[in-house]
């Protein structure tokens, strides 16, 4: 019985790990912890990552090696009951860069406004049709926009699937818990969950997710075969910023960009053609202001 029953629980194993498409690694941080034991953490930790590793969230096939990196760290700043905490939310995912080690960072974003009720042990499900929590319908939610963000630097306009479902997913929020909690209405402020997906779908922003599918695709992953060239690609991508910036003024997705890309950016024309660097400091002193000391002293002259 052992010699085809082994055989049969691996090929299971191999085709649930061919399914899933993020590999996520979750850190929890309770700083200001005073009441709640710590082991209701660490399984709350453990279950979300089971939540979305474990999920299929497209209709497409990924080996081990696609999966999607994300890192996403849960820092506890109150306990409102013995079951309900509100928290900040980190999240951060990357991809490789073709013809290298790299990995290039593709969505940074500090969540503050997370608002969630979790007892030891409670499972965390997820319905595309339905509104279960405010735990799952969060984590649903940048599940979605990870991988949006992710189809966006491979093919045109390939995340709208995902940002359209994580738009969904805002609409199922019942209108009496989304008036409870912030994140999820306009009203609620201009940098949360809301106006994130509204920036991603709205045509104002277009021209930004075509120049972010030109800067990856067409730029960054060329620059194994030719730095030179890569590089300008990235050097007109960027450029096309401007005018996002001016259609759509003080735009959330512009600022994630930045948050995001900063380091980078920087990194990659330390080394490029004076006029590229005047070019490129331009534009991101414009679109990034409050890092414009950082673009002028790391990418120089």
């Amino acid at each position: 019985m052992k010699n085809w029953f082994l055989p049969i629980l691996t090929l299971l194993f191999v085709l649930q790990v061919n399914a899933q498409e993020l590999e996520v690694s979750v850190t929890m941080n309770t700083p200001k912890l005073q009441t709640a034991d710590p082991k209701v953490f660490e399984t709350l930790r453990q279950s979300i990552e089971e939540f979305i590793n474990n999920q299929k969230w497209t209709n497409d096939e990924y080996e081990q090696e696609e999966r999607i990196k994300f890192n996403l760290i849960m820092t506890i700043t109150i306990e409102i009951d013995a079951n309900t905490f509100g928290a900040e939310l980190l999240l951060q995912s990357t991809r490789p860069v073709f013809g290298s080690t790299y990995e290039t960072p593709l969505f940074k974003h500090l969540d503050k406004n997370i608002t969630f009720s979790y007892q030891q042990y409670q499972p965390l499900e997820y319905s595309q049709t339905s509104y279960i929590n405010e735990l799952s319908s969060i984590l649903a939610f940048y599940a979605n926009v990870v991988i949006g963000m992710d189809y966006d630097s491979f093919s045109p306009f390939g995340g709208d699937i995902y940002f359209e479902k994580a738009q969904d997913i805002i609409n199922q929020v019942p209108p009496g818990i989304a008036s409870s909690v912030k994140g999820w209405r306009s009203v609620d402020g201009n940098r949360n969950r809301y106006w994130l997906i509204e920036n991603l779908l709205t045509p104002r922003v277009r021209p930004f997710r075509q120049s972010y599918y030109d800067y990856h695709r067409q730029g960054l992953d060329l620059m194994h075969e030719n730095p030179t060239t890569g590089r300008a690609v990235m050097t007109q991508a960027l450029s096309t910023l401007m005018s996002v910036n001016q259609s759509y003024p003080n735009s959330m997705i512009m600022q994630v960009f930045a948050n995001t890309k900063a380091d980078e950016i920087i990194e990659i024309y330390k080394g490029a053609f004076p006029d590229e660097k005047s070019q490129i400091i331009k534009v991101m002193v414009k679109v990034d202001p409050s890092k414009a000391s950082n673009y002028r002293q790391g990418i120089g002259r």
